[in-house]
């Protein structure tokens, strides 16, 4: 069994795709760039983070995950949390 709407991601996200590009590097991102670079080696560009998500996203994709019935419950009240959360936040 998988979440409704998909699958739990554990790699996926910007910061695991810098720590592969540049291990250790300090370094900020507002999605779309680079805010604060501080490391001696080149900063990736943003369409290289975006191209390392994608590879990991494909490689999790890959993995027939098998959820309980108790992960499932959980994703769906997390998600019902998160929904109530940020309807409450303006931007």
């Amino acid at each position: 069994m998988k979440p409704e709407k998909g699958k739990l991601y554990k790699l996926y996200g910007i910061n695991v795709a810098v720590e592969m590009l540049r291990p250790g590097a300090l370094w900020e991102f507002d999605g779309q760039k680079f805010t604060r670079w501080d490391d001696a080696r080149p900063c990736p560009t943003p369409q290289d983070v975006f191209d390392v998500m994608e590879k990991i996203k494909n490689f999790e994709d890959s993995i027939d995950t098998i959820y309980t019935a108790e992960q499932l419950a959980k994703f769906n009240e997390d998600e019902q949390n998160f929904l109530k959360a940020t309807e409450k936040v303006e931007v």
